[in-house]
């Protein structure tokens, strides 16, 4: 009885230890995505307010891009790609260091969206999709519903808006664009849930090796992986409610 109770006691202490482990690791990721998604906004609001520095990337009358422009719209995605074959040589703070710089070319590549909408509506559509992102991540941290299986379908959504929104900046077809805008809500509203379903589940599958780095990097990937979703939610629901200047 004794040897039964001393497990019990063990078992519920080490399950104690992986909620609160649990807890601080998401509270972590939450954090870090906070951060980056301040740090993107703050360029973005700063090189969009200035014809000067945005005169640098695009003409700031018709906003097309110059050669830096197209350099800088692509070179997140390319940073993207970089960083999931880098990370297994990256030390946590290295990793933390790459995806602040992320943010920030990526708040380069979105300034002229405070050329094209009012500050206003930009505001707005931040706040609905900060609501909106947090109901989502909420359903999957909570739901004992597994939606693992949603990943490959949303996936090949993901690629195939890529494909369709780089077809359309050169056809510039506007049932194209509102087609893309729609499907993109719902994909990245989706994945939302699922990849926060995902850091999740991932943390209890390797909580009992306690690997502090693996933790760590894994944490700024979790990051990276909620900060796509929201600014990518987040553009596309401004081209429904966001009003153009």
């Amino acid at each position: 009885m004794a040897d039964y109770r001393t497990m019990q006691a063990t078992a519920g202490s080490r399950s104690a230890a992986i909620d609160e482990g649990l807890r601080a690791h998401m509270n972590k990721v939450y954090g870090t995505m906070s951060v980056g998604t301040l740090l993107t906004f703050l360029v973005a609001w700063a090189v969009g307010s200035s014809p000067e520095l945005l005169g640098i990337f695009r003409d700031p009358q018709t906003l097309q891009p110059n050669i830096l422009g197209w350099i800088i719209m692509f070179a997140p995605l390319l940073m993207v790609f970089g960083f999931g074959a880098m990370i297994n040589r990256l030390s946590a703070a290295g990793a933390q260091t790459f995806f602040y710089v992320f943010s920030a070319v990526m708040g380069l590549s979105l300034s002229w969206i405070f050329v094209a909408f009012t500050g206003i509506s930009i505001a707005q559509v931040f706040l609905v999709t900060s609501i909106a992102f947090a109901g989502l991540s909420l359903y999957g941290y909570t739901t004992k519903r597994d939606i693992s299986g949603w990943g490959a379908f949303l996936m090949m959504g993901v690629i195939g808006l890529v494909v369709a929104s780089i077809i359309n900046i050169f056809l510039g077809s506007p049932a194209l664009h509102f087609a893309i805008s729609a499907i993109g809500v719902l994909i990245f509203a989706g994945l939302t849930a699922y990849d926060t379903q995902n850091i999740k589940t991932t943390y209890l599958q390797h909580a009992h090796s306690m690997d502090q780095e693996w933790l760590g990097k894994s944490a700024i990937m979790g990051a990276l992986q909620l900060y796509l979703d929201f600014i990518n939610l987040f553009m596309f629901l401004l081209q429904f409610l966001g009003n153009r200047e």
